[in-house]
């Protein structure tokens, strides 16, 4: 066996989110910058400062904390967009403010290091692989607890990958990315701290992957006993937060629907300062539901909020304000999401024998003509300077453009063009009668409705744009800004929708993190989702290729290589236009100075390392 080494194929590194698969994004994060110019703006760049040790004091492995001693007490305030989470349930989560809070209370074995990029121990105290890399062992630190004080074992490990995820309990994007030549991960325990792991083949992506949260054995099995439909609505948002058992650095205090999510210190939490002081060092992490971002700017400006995330539109007052104020501005580079409209083009029944799309539209939607035309009909270089104050460049990759695997080629994607979109809409049999709206070829009226999540101000203005570039063409378009989680069932459960203009969060380091959008039943497939009981299901040749080549991609250990496979997955994409993608901003925020310790990055944002902040008052 050989100490596990990470595969970094560039030495660029760029930033990653800590999960294993796509979740569909709010919004809120989606920030922007004009200039990088004040009195205090900071543009974080890689931080080198000493990496995580381990000590075993008092009979547990404790994770050393990798900055100076801080003090106990006080509590930071931050902010979501909507209504709030939907479960405290990470593995059934499915939507980014609901893993957000699980990711505080559910550590995962290994994480990303926030300045180099390196799968690193967390939960964990050692990686291994095998010479073939098929065999993958975990050993666990000593003397970690659960919240309610009991251990953390290799039962717990062995548990959440048997049981819950490879079982398809909750949400099964994870079970769906480790599916490896038509087999899951062998998982056992080897003693009380070792777990093995076995895989079919040589799999690039397994070494972040293996690193996923942990569920306690003894609390969520007999809740997987009682099966999968109790399951998914165990730790709903109605939950007794004395009831969760947890393991991450803050557990559930209090939620008020619509108003907040209250958070407090984990006193079992694993991670020690230099004066082995427990970790965190604040009492509470408080998550205000606001309205809009509007609201939440207001909120901040007013000093209720700790932390925001800063708009193009809204960079030259913050800056201007930043002078004589209590916060620094953070510049932390591209934005790794990617903002796209989509089109829905399911053609099946249900098992009730009904369309979930109007046939009318399934045409429109499925015809490669029609959807080019509004590729070109999108005026993405407006939305730039009008939404995002000149602080984001026009994106047409599945790609983010920070992605180390993006297609260079098609980067720059293609210029704004009316007149090609109406020849294309004529070569399918549309046209226009005398009072300049669009028909088809039998005579209906284009009109359809676009749907985005209200409150997403930067969403919504790009919404209302859509409309204006598509009345250029004709069709009239019903813009539905609509409540976040609305739209998510819309989407996941009911796939009542024609069109949809949202985000999605991912990895620019793994490309098979997207396995649950791109696979054809994967669980964000969205433009083309598919549901039990479904009749007249084709897989289209298209999507059928892009099935091949998710595995292919992950069976590949080369860069090079992959490199060649995924410029393919993008260029489909690109050609086939089931997302059409519109910008891609910076990620701009705006920090207290009260709070110490910080060390934003590209890689971890800015408050990666939570649990080693701490509150000065002092401070102005």
């Amino acid at each position: 066996m050989k100490k596990f080494r990470r595969i970094i194929f560039l030495l660029a590194i760029l930033i990653i989110v800590l999960v294993s698969c796509f979740r569909i994004d709010r919004g809120p994060e989606d920030t922007l910058l004009s200039e990088n110019s004040g009195n205090k703006t900071e543009t974080a760049v890689k931080k080198t400062y000493k990496p995580y040790g381990t000590i075993y004091y008092n009979g547990t492995d404790y994770k050393m904390s990798r900055s100076k001693a801080g003090k106990y007490g006080g509590q930071i305030v931050i902010s979501t967009i909507g209504e709030g989470p939907k479960t405290f349930n990470p593995w059934v989560s499915k939507d980014a403010t609901s893993s957000q809070i699980g990711d505080l209370m559910y550590d995962s074995l290994f994480t990303t290091d926030p300045d180099s990029g390196e799968v690193i121990p967390n939960l964990a105290k050692e990686l291994s692989v095998s010479d073939d890399q098929k065999t993958y062992t975990v050993t666990l630190r000593r003397g970690v607890k659960w919240s309610d004080g009991k251990e953390i074992t290799a039962d717990d490990v062995v548990f959440t990958w048997n049981d819950i995820i490879l079982a398809g309990y909750g949400n099964t994007s994870l079970r769906d990315s480790v599916l490896i030549e038509g087999e899951y991960p062998k998982v056992k325990k080897i003693n009380k701290y070792t777990v093995e792991f076995k895989i079919k083949e040589p799999f690039a992506p397994f070494q972040r992957f293996v690193g996923t949260q942990i569920a306690p054995a003894h609390t969520f099995k007999p809740v997987v006993q009682k099966g999968k439909r109790y399951f998914d609505s165990y730790l709903g948002t109605t939950v007794n937060p004395k009831s969760i058992v947890a393991s991450g650095a803050f557990i559930l205090e209090e939620y008020v629907p619509a108003q907040r999510v209250v958070l407090k210190r984990n006193p079992n939490y694993y991670a020690i300062d230099e004066n082995k002081n427990l970790l965190p060092y604040i009492d509470k992490y408080v998550i205000l539901i606001v309205g809009d971002l509007n609201n939440e700017m207001l909120k901040f400006e007013a000093g209720e909020l700790d932390v925001i995330s800063v708009r193009g539109k809204d960079l030259s007052r913050f800056k201007e304000k930043e002078k004589n104020s209590d916060f620094t501005i953070y510049n932390l580079g591209p934005n790794t999401g990617t903002m796209f409209l989509a089109f829905n083009l399911n053609t099946r029944k249900n098992k009730e024998g009904k369309y979930y799309v109007n046939p009318v539209k399934q045409a429109w939607f499925n015809d490669i003509n029609f959807r080019t035309a509004i590729d070109y009909a999108i005026d993405r270089n407006a939305m730039v300077y009008n939404v995002a104050n000149g602080a984001a460049q026009p994106l047409f990759t599945a790609e983010s453009l920070s992605s180390i695997f993006l297609n260079e080629k098609l980067a720059s994607g293609h210029q704004r063009d009316i007149e090609y979109a109406k020849e294309l809409l004529k070569k399918s049999g549309f046209y226009l009668d005398n009072k300049g709206f669009l028909h088809d070829k039998n005579g209906n009226e284009v009109e359809f409705d676009l749907y985005t999540n209200a409150g997403q101000t930067e969403r919504e203005a790009c919404g209302v744009m859509v409309k204006e570039d598509l009345r250029e063409l004709g069709i009239k378009v019903n813009f539905k800004p609509i409540e976040f989680n609305s739209l998510v069932s819309k989407i996941m459960t009911t796939s009542d929708w024609d069109m949809v203009l949202m985000g999605l969060t991912g990895s620019p380091l793994e490309p098979h993190s997207g396995k649950n959008v791109w696979y054809s039943k994967g669980h964000l497939h969205m433009f083309n989702m598919r549901f039990n009981g479904d009749t007249n299901d084709v897989i289209l040749p298209w999507e059928k290729e892009l099935d091949d080549i998710i595995e292919q991609g992950a069976l590949e250990l080369d860069y090079d290589k992959r490199k060649i496979i995924y410029d393919k997955y993008q260029q489909i994409i690109y050609d086939q236009r089931p997302f059409i993608y519109l910008y891609s901003p910076l990620t701009i925020t705006a920090v207290r100075n009260k709070i110490k310790n910080l060390h934003p990055t590209p890689l971890g944002g800015t408050m990666h390392n939570l649990d080693e902040l701490y509150i000065d008052n002092q401070e102005k």
